[in-house]
């Protein structure tokens, strides 16, 4: 995925949305930039499938040799595929975050969250100023 079309949350997650069988897919994962700033990647708790997210809320956390980091669901819904293989392969988060490095897919059952989200220009600008 093009990082230039997608949509951010100020705590660094992505998505994507997409239109699926008339349902609206979220694809969720965390940026470069959240990447680089976390360094060496450790561990990773990922929710289950079938289970539900808030816009704003914790759905799992990513850990680092500097930091525990919560991961925040951008959109409401309900968690359809979560990427499995991630937590063995931390790896895959710094040489792909925008596609292989996907986190979850959430069949968003409310998008009014998503006009909170910033674009991929003022996502920049917010991590020029983070340095």
């Amino acid at each position: 995925m093009d990082p230039k079309d997608l949509l951010y949350c100020k705590t660094h997650e992505w998505v994507h949305v997409a239109q699926e069988g008339g349902a609206k897919l979220a694809t969720i994962g965390i940026s470069a930039f959240a990447v680089e700033q976390l360094t060496d990647l450790v561990y990773m708790e990922l929710p289950e499938v079938g289970g539900e997210v808030q816009a704003g809320q914790p759905f799992g956390e990513v850990e680092s040799v500097k930091a525990v980091s919560p991961l925040y669901s951008p959109v409401d819904g309900e968690i359809v595929a979560v990427n499995s293989s991630l937590p063995d392969h931390l790896e895959t988060l710094g040489e792909d975050p925008y596609d292989a490095g996907w986190i979850i897919k959430v069949r968003i059952t409310d998008d009014s969250g998503l006009a909170r989200l910033l674009d991929f220009a003022a996502y920049q600008k917010q991590c020029a100023e983070e340095g």
